[in-house]
């Protein structure tokens, strides 16, 4: 069986605690698309973490995870995370990267920081981890796979043209020194050190496992929202977000997905610019931010405090929608239990017209929260395990957010650990 856990929304939305939790059954986690750039924030018994480019199945020593051909590769970073969960005790992962991914490299780090200074007030909101120069050079062929790094010849031939392409920018467009292919070339020799052990055709053992019937997980990066066709354009990420495109990321047929768990937030939250129709502020925005997640609401790779808002009806059933949702998660419900009152985003209003479709950018640059106000809980729910056991004005809650989606609300989490999860 294959399971995607994707978000439905802009990330944060607590995807890591759900692989984490569902990668005890499983025999393979695959991260399938996206960098370093993002994070996911799991806790456990072995303590807290921020995992960005390891997957989340890291923690079972019975799990083997799977870098796959869609991820940008940032290899010191993948083994700087290694490192730091097995100085905490966490067990040895079994790692396998796919021969086909392609190698995230410094000058990509370095032109993305170039480029958002350049851009200044009208810059994307990069963590500046490098994303958008890494797919910008896979699509326009002058990246560098994994397999290649084994080919000096190849390697050579790639580095030489690249310099001269990067070099015509950073020294003209930047003012910044150039790049010397010879530095690149042992660069690239310290990486090929580092991966060799655990490089593989992921393809292939994922065909064979599959016949052997394993049970596999596709763990997405940030959400619906950030996808680069169906999010909100430009302020998106450079790798699709979306459940569909875990096949290409692992290299698995399409039709081996047969389940699609999304991963939606109980109020919302965002990192970086774009438009945010249902976007508090103020004391109000404060409060959910400090109560929110484990420790406040902060970027898991960038400690950068996350604009808040209550829950979007609109977005999040959209979110469900283009991922093929077949179950959904509802996360922090217990964040919830401080409010009198709940206020969720049910419409915008455009020009004049409430609607309740997502729209495409440029309309949702003129949207106008339409808002329903439900009835608070005002209790902690955490420690409770039993769907039937939490307030009547919480299940009423869940129970309107459920209808809303349109589709089914399967786990309900209350609180940031493992455990903490109802099933329905």
């Amino acid at each position: 069986m294959v399971r995607a856990i994707v978000g439905a929304n802009w990330g944060d939305e607590g995807k890591g605690k759900i692989t984490d939790m569902l990668a005890q059954e499983a025999d393979i986690v695959i991260r399938f698309q996206g960098g370093s750039n993002a994070g996911h924030t799991i806790i456990n018994d072995y303590g807290k973490f921020a995992l960005h480019l390891l997957p989340s199945g890291a923690f079972n020593p019975n799990t083997t995870c799977i870098i796959g051909n869609g991820v940008a590769l940032n290899i010191p970073k993948l083994f700087e995370e290694i490192n730091e969960i097995v100085s905490k005790g966490v067990p040895q992962p079994k790692i396998l990267v796919s021969d086909r991914a392609q190698i995230l490299m410094p000058y990509h780090v370095l032109f993305d920081t170039c480029e958002e200074a350049r851009l200044a007030g009208k810059s994307f909101g990069s963590t500046k981890s490098g994303i958008a120069p890494f797919y910008s050079d896979k699509y326009a062929k002058i990246g560098i796979q994994v397999n290649e790094l084994f080919d000096d010849e190849v390697l050579k031939e790639r580095v030489e043209k690249i310099c001269v392409l990067k070099n015509c920018m950073l020294e003209n467009l930047y003012h910044q020194p150039p790049l010397v292919p010879e530095e690149l070339m042992d660069t690239l020799h310290q990486y090929r050190d580092m991966v060799a052990p655990y490089v593989c055709d992921v393809s292939l053992y994922l065909h064979e496992a599959l016949k052997e019937g394993k049970n596999i997980l596709l763990e997405g990066q940030l959400g619906s929202l950030k996808d680069p066709d169906f999010g909100i354009y430009p302020m998106v990420t450079s790798s699709h977000t979306l459940a569909a495109y875990g096949a290409l990321g692992a290299g698995i047929p399409p039709y081996e997905i047969t389940n699609i768990t999304t991963v939606v937030k109980a109020y919302s939250s965002a990192v970086g610019g774009g438009a945010f129709v249902s976007e508090i502020f103020g004391e109000e925005a404060d409060e959910l931010r400090r109560r929110g997640g484990d420790g406040g609401e902060f970027g898991a790779t960038t400690g950068r405090p996350r604009r808040m808002g209550w829950f979007d009806c609109v977005a999040s059933r959209y979110g469900c929608r283009v991922q093929g949702t077949t179950e959904a998660v509802l996360t922090v419900l217990d964040v919830l239990g401080y409010l009198d009152e709940i206020p969720v985003c049910v419409g915008y209003e455009i020009d004049g017209k409430v609607v309740r479709d997502f729209p495409a950018t440029s309309l949702l640059e003129k949207a106008k929260p339409v808002l329903k106000v439900l009835p608070g809980w005002k209790c902690d729910i955490r420690g409770i395990k039993k769907y039937e056991d939490l307030p009547e004005a919480c299940r009423n809650y869940v129970e309107f957010i459920e209808k809303e989606l349109e589709v089914p609300i399967k786990m309900v989490s209350n609180g940031p650990r493992r455990d903490e999860i109802i099933y329905r």
